[in-house]
């Protein structure tokens, strides 16, 4: 089974079109307002409406009202929904949508958590104190193969970039693997070249 790709942060059409051109498989885009890589839904809409068919586009979000995150999600027209937060397996019974459940990974991280949770994808991200995500570090990857032993549609994300895409990649045999910071040139300003590398890395070529 093909490794996907996912490039998380997306606040420009023309990073999201050159992802989408390179081989990326979903776009994610952050409806999370204290993250530096924010969008409204509003515009989320404007760049998703130039995508082609066929690409995954999922709305990020942390601990946010049950309501205002299915309204959000139909304003962008996101397809899945990533969370975040610390939202709780009744949370997620209540989004009409396939979801993504965020686990912050720590050394004493225990992942029986992750069958409490029905839900279409599991990512792995790493433990930060002070921001959910996008911290350009990377966790212990022994955690998450033994996550993907349990669950076939593990994702592995945090702090990955070109420079360890292929060890990350061989460790863990995830399901799918989230780029953020590793691909950018400054929070919310993708590179393209770093994109074209992690796509050829994962891809084996």
């Amino acid at each position: 089974m093909r490794t996907r790709i996912k490039i998380c942060g997306i606040t420009r059409v023309e990073d999201a079109l050159a992802a989408v051109n390179l081989g990326v498989d979903a776009l994610g885009f952050i409806f999370a307002p204290a993250s530096p890589r924010y969008i409204t839904p509003i515009d989320a809409a404007k760049i998703i409406k130039e995508l082609p068919p066929f690409v995954s586009k999922v709305g990020v979000f942390v601990n946010e009202d049950l309501g205002l995150a299915i309204d959000s999600s139909r304003t962008a027209g996101v397809d899945v929904v990533q969370l975040h937060g610390d939202e709780p397996p009744e949370y997620c019974a209540g989004l009409p949508m396939p979801i993504i459940k965020v686990f912050s990974v720590g050394a004493d991280f225990d992942t029986s958590i992750m069958k409490r949770y029905d839900v279409a994808g599991y990512l792995l991200d790493t433990w930060d104190p002070k921001r959910r995500g996008g911290s350009g570090n990377t966790f212990d990857w022994s955690i998450a193969a033994k996550a993907c032993g349990m669950h076939d549609t593990v994702i592995l994300s945090g702090g990955l970039g070109p420079s360890n895409l292929r060890e990350a990649v061989e460790t863990v045999r995830p399901y799918a693997v989230d780029l953020n910071s590793g691909v950018e040139v400054s929070p919310g300003v993708k590179d393209h070249d770093k994109i074209k590398a992690a796509v050829s890395i994962v891809k084996g070529e």
